[in-house]
């Protein structure tokens, strides 16, 4: 095994009384398999292949430490045998493959989706829909038995440690800062009152834990919230948990209900392993860092320039389980890398879907979806090597079957070769590149710039078409809308038409949102500039004041253009955006200016602009382009054609259903055929 490339990630980490084989750490995440049928045997499944993927130390989603706690109702708890005895079966699949798992605790407090939360103080959270009680002095004292019970439940079903969940905003945060705790007794008033919970929590875990046991504390580094934690009191804060019997400090950046990405897409990679920096040197534990580390080079380099001990890496092993496996053995080009998009992890959690992943639709499925070598191998064709197209033609290829992939275009992507120009997005670069690499392992006969036709049907002879030949922006249909300064999103994006400096974008769903932030961008994407972006969204780059964001005021950008976005229905604009993902992008265009306007409808365009009605009233939109964002229609002629021949057909993807681009719907329709055909 060949390590020279990333010798300081795939070094072992010595804890004293055990050793993790690398310095990668699986974050926690809310997958929802605990809540599913048979859960915890997926559950086994999904960590098991990710301890066989080489991952140094996974952690759990997070396990209530009593019913108060559960993030929802019946959510996964540790409170009793029969609760432990349950997660045995998960720790022996990952211990078979010589891996070591934490189970995360995590009391939700104020967070918590059912009426009996409970927190320092009874204040309610602004995202969700519950107002919290009051934990009494009994009920505080409670509270931290029932942590340290749970670490020792867990220890008997085998985990090798805990990560005590104290970020993120949820209890032990809330009582940490004063913005939710105006206690007067001895959990309140001064930092040395409020941060004795936290302390205590760990103080007793350790006391019935025992010393060979991993204690993880998720420490609040930078909370991006006001009346959140000063630099002073995080240090003061870890050096206690230390003190108490921590064995790692875990960073955690930004509470859930701070107005300031932490995780999505346009956040640059290890945008805050700054953060955990500062704390090398303060404490004597490890310290690991997070957020946005998706690919070997960037862990290496955090490490080497000692901003962390380790990295914690969370929806990168949703996108690939064999992630550390494929650095060990240089194979970076095969990683299948996280793009951050949180449209089937964080925005299935939060509609109360099981999660999965946009890349990798096997992810948290892997009982149901195994790819396994197929006893009648078929000759296929593929038509189209958009993201449907690409996610068959490889997954069946690797089953076995002799698969033909055909693309009119001059390159492989379709639909994510427009992403990837969206500043914000230059992640789609590594999907392409992901798909590129798999067709030429696995064995995909591509053939670019052909147009599937009746010459290629009547010269070769195929068992089954797969019809994934995508959409086409869909023309609007008023008068006007043939004028030359109308023009598609694709011709935007692709810089074959002129831009004026005053547009109107017509349609607000994802694709007018990301038509509109490339109009509007200017000079280098602040997604590859960290100190930029620290300034765009008014985070202080040294984290000294208060929350990290305390007298920061946001440096917006310039724009020289003038953007009008429109939409048909009333109510608001990009309603349909990702839930976790949608409000970062309504703030960015509102950052630059654009106006948005719903409930209208289009009449005409002409030379005095665009005609509309709004509440039944005539109104211009004086513009020099339209740029349209109105949808799209499918391409599946071909579907009668194949048919007509006898040719059994099957149509994915944006050809079978077009709406709204969805490659989520796309991927994982293309990987379930492949997986069974």
């Amino acid at each position: 095994m060949n390590n020279n490339l990333f010798p300081n990630l795939l070094k072992p980490l010595d804890l004293g009384f055990t050793t993790l084989r690398n310095r990668t750490l699986m974050g926690s995440m809310h997958t929802g398999l605990e809540e599913t049928k048979d859960g915890y045997n997926k559950m086994a499944k999904f960590f098991g292949e990710r301890a066989k993927g080489g991952v140094g130390l996974i952690v759990t989603g997070g396990v209530a430490p009593n019913w108060e706690g559960w993030v929802k109702p019946f959510a996964g708890r540790m409170s009793n045998e029969s609760h432990s005895k349950k997660h045995r079966v998960v720790t022996d699949a990952v211990h078979n493959e010589d891996g070591k798992i934490c189970m995360q605790i995590l009391h939700a407090g104020r967070y918590a989706y059912h009426p009996f939360s409970v927190s320092a103080s009874n204040i309610k959270s602004p995202i969700t829909p519950f107002s919290p009680r009051a934990l009494t002095n009994s009920g505080v004292l409670s509270t931290i038995n029932d942590y340290a019970n749970s670490a020792y439940l867990a220890k008997m079903a085998g985990y090798d440690g805990v990560e005590i969940m104290g970020s993120e905003g949820y209890l032990i945060n809330q009582f940490i800062v004063k913005h939710t705790n105006n206690r007067t007794d001895q959990w309140g008033g001064d930092y040395e009152n409020r941060i004795k919970f936290p302390i205590e929590i760990v103080r007793k875990t350790r006391e019935k834990v025992g010393k060979d046991f991993i204690i993880i504390y998720r420490l609040s580094m930078i909370d991006l919230i006001h009346d959140g934690s000063t630099w002073e009191e995080v240090v003061l804060l870890a050096k206690e948990i230390e003190k108490a019997g921590a064995t790692i400090i875990n960073s955690g950046i930004g509470w859930h209900e701070a107005r300031i990405p932490t995780i999505a897409t346009m956040v640059p990679r290890a945008a805050f392993s700054w953060v955990t920096q500062k704390l090398k040197g303060e404490i004597n534990i490890p310290i690991c860092t997070s957020n946005r580390i998706n690919m070997p080079d960037v862990a290496e380099q955090v490490i080497a320039s000692g901003h962390a001990d380790m990295v914690s890496m969370a929806r990168p092993f949703l996108a690939d389980g064999f992630w550390v496996q494929k650095a060990q053995e240089n194979r970076v080009d095969e990683i299948n890398t996280c793009i951050a998009c949180n449209q089937a992890c964080l925005d299935h959690t939060f509609k109360n879907k099981l999660a999965s992943c946009l890349v990798n639709p096997r992810a948290c499925h892997e009982t149901e979806l195994e790819i396994k070598q197929s006893t009648k191998p078929k000759t296929l064709a593929v038509v189209g090597a958009g993201p449907a197209g690409l996610a068959f033609s490889t997954t069946a290829a690797s089953r076995g079957h002799k698969v033909q992939l055909f693309e009119a275009a001059s390159e492989i992507g379709g639909q994510f070769n427009m992403a990837k120009l969206i500043p914000g997005k230059e992640e789609f670069y590594e999907t392409i590149r992901y798909f590129n690499k798999q067709i030429e392992l696995t064995g995909v006969k591509l053939h670019l710039n052909t147009v599937f036709d009746n010459k290629i049907l009547d010269n070769q002879q195929f068992d089954e078409v797969i019809i994934a030949t995508g959409v086409v922006p869909r023309k609007l249909n008023i008068e006007g809308s043939n004028l030359p300064n109308v023009v598609s999103y694709i011709e935007a994006l692709k810089g074959e038409k002129q831009i004026g400096k005053k547009v109107a974008v017509i349609g607000a769903g994802g694709i007018g949102f990301d038509v509109c932030e490339f109009l509007t961008h200017e000079g280098k994407s602040t997604t590859l500039d960290t100190q930029e972006w620290l300034k765009e969204w008014g985070i202080d780059p040294t984290n000294e004041v208060r929350g990290g964001i305390e007298g920061i005021k946001p440096v917006k950008p310039h724009s020289s253009r003038e953007v009008v976005m429109l939409q048909r229905t009333k109510g608001k604009v990009g309603e349909k955006l990702g839930k976790t993902t949608g409000w970062i992008h309504r703030t960015t265009l509102k950052n630059k200016g654009v106006k948005t306007i719903s409930g209208v409808e289009y009449i005409k365009i002409d030379g005095d602009g665009l005609h509309i009605l709004r509440d039944k009233m005539p109104e211009i939109i004086k513009c020099d382009t339209i740029v349209v964002c109105a949808g799209q229609i499918s391409l599946k002629e071909l579907e009668s054609i194949t048919q007509a021949k006898g040719i059994k057909t099957h149509v994915i993807g944006g050809a079978f259903e077009a709406g709204e681009l969805d490659a989520k719907k796309a991927i994982d329709q293309a990987v379930r055929l492949a997986t069974f055909i």
